[in-house]
């Protein structure tokens, strides 16, 4: 079946997507997200002070990944949605690397109609991130408001 803009009608609770895009983090984007989050921790941003830590080299920020996750779910998931009302329990698994290659897989947890207004409705949803190796690195829960088919 083809999710791209999917209504709140087309998901189905127990569903799980595995999303189609993938992303290969480079250094750049981590230096780039590192200055526009203001986030310059020296373990993202300097390699000599990430060599003397625990992991011995750059770590990836945990916000990009997290950022990254969202978009790569943004066809299947969120495409017609009104808003992303919330996001819970964002868990850092494990660490994300400069050259990573991070994918995504999203369960549909549950659904339920709006009780405002007839022509949406409210989708729950688990997203699990991993790395090129199939090891889970993040996980994160949200509930996004999506329009109805016959609202269109």
């Amino acid at each position: 079946m083809e999710h791209m803009h999917r209504y709140y009608e087309n998901f189905v609770i127990g569903e799980v997507i595995e999303h189609k895009s993938s992303k290969t983090i480079f250094e750049s984007d981590n230096n780039l997200f590192s200055l526009l989050t203001m986030n310059h921790h020296p373990v993202h941003t300097n390699i000599d002070y990430a060599s003397k830590q625990q992991h011995g080299k750059i770590l990836v920020v945990g916000t990009l990944v997290f950022s990254l996750a969202v978009g790569i779910t943004v066809p299947d998931i969120s495409e017609k949605a009104i808003a992303n009302l919330l996001y819970e329990n964002v868990i850092h698994h494990a660490p994300v690397f400069i050259g990573d290659t991070i994918y995504v897989k999203t369960t549909i947890l549950d659904k339920r109609e709006s009780v405002n207004k007839e022509d949406r409705g409210v989708v729950y949803v688990e997203s699990i991130v991993y790395n090129q190796d199939g090891k889970e690195v993040l996980s994160f829960r949200r509930k996004v408001l999506i329009k109805k088919k016959e609202a269109e």
